[in-house]
């Protein structure tokens, strides 16, 4: 039975000729609920401290007696941003933290070698387009060698992880990044401290798969989006129903979620981006790549809000 989706080349991602997967909905009911604003500005943008789960490479596997991830309560009902990382996040211990950060600062070369080629066809969605970006699950930073192109861009990174800033900041200098063009914010993606439709731009990889809330998660993208701003993603998703990879994914998925810090196996995130009500609707690619495995099963593309 076929294992993996159907391939794409690189050049023929966001074209107008691709099969593209549109979901038309009125501005009305794209209206969601703002999230709580901290007085403190930084680089034009208001924003709290909270946080935000990260994908984590499952080679953790091998590890006992890691922290598990916590039940979900909706950020909307949080009093404080505080309330809102509690809600969302449990505490971890630091080593666990610095671990996660140094695992997938050192175990994804393979698979950054294997994607560079659609994240580059990807990133070229803000050239001249956008200079406010906001990327959610920052993680060790690396997507700042495709920003390092973009005129004028400053970046702000959300992560739940503070251990992964310094590694974070480290890939922005390395790529060129001027210190003040990057920012970390310690932020969970179902409760972003900012203000509506202050973003150029978000970019999303390997971050649906672990985050609590996906709906909650896309309609805060949709609403620090400004009008006519576009919402960039890679995500790993679940395989075919009846595919053998599907049947493995089935199998691990309940090992994964705990020792990858929350991240799941099964997850049609394809199908959560093109029910979200992108105002100008979703280009969604499938792609599969060699270098994950039972993470084989991918989509990238471009939502317009």
């Amino acid at each position: 039975m076929a294992i993996l989706h159907l391939s794409v080349s690189p050049s023929s991602l966001i074209s107008s000729s691709q099969r593209r997967t549109t979901t038309r909905a009125s501005r009305d009911s794209v209206k969601t609920q703002k999230t709580l604003i901290a007085t403190d500005s930084v680089s034009s943008f208001r924003l709290c401290p909270c946080g935000r789960r990260h994908f984590i490479e499952g080679a953790m596997t091998s590890m006992p007696f890691l922290p598990l991830s916590p039940s979900y309560a909706s950020a909307s009902s949080a009093s404080t941003s505080t309330d809102a990382l509690r809600m969302l996040r449990s505490s971890k211990p630091d080593w666990y933290e610095e671990l996660f950060a140094w695992l997938m600062d050192t175990n994804m070369e393979s698979y950054e070698k294997e994607i560079a080629v659609y994240k580059m066809k990807l990133f070229e969605n803000l050239m001249g387009k956008a200079e406010k970006v906001l990327e959610i699950g920052v993680g060790t930073g690396p997507n700042f060698k495709y920003y390092s192109a973009i005129p004028n861009v400053s970046v702000l990174g959300v992560d739940p992880n503070a251990k992964m800033e310094s590694y974070a900041r480290k890939s922005a200098a390395e790529a060129g990044l001027k210190r003040g063009d990057f920012t970390f914010i310690h932020a969970v993606a179902e409760a972003i401290p900012l203000e509506d439709a202050s973003v150029d731009a978000v970019v999303g990889t390997l971050v649906l798969c672990s985050v609590a809330d996906v709906t909650q998660t896309l309609n805060e993208i949709k609403r620090v989006l400004r009008p006519g701003g576009v919402y960039l993603f890679i995500e790993h998703v679940a395989g075919e129903d009846g595919s053998f990879l599907r049947l493995v994914q089935n199998v691990l998925d309940p090992m994964q979620q705990a020792v990858a810090d929350g991240c799941h196996l099964t997850r049609r995130t394809g199908d959560y981006i093109s029910e979200a009500g992108f105002i100008g609707g979703a280009d969604i690619n499938k792609v599969s790549l060699s270098s994950l495995a039972y993470l084989s099963s991918h989509v990238c593309g471009v939502a317009y809000n």
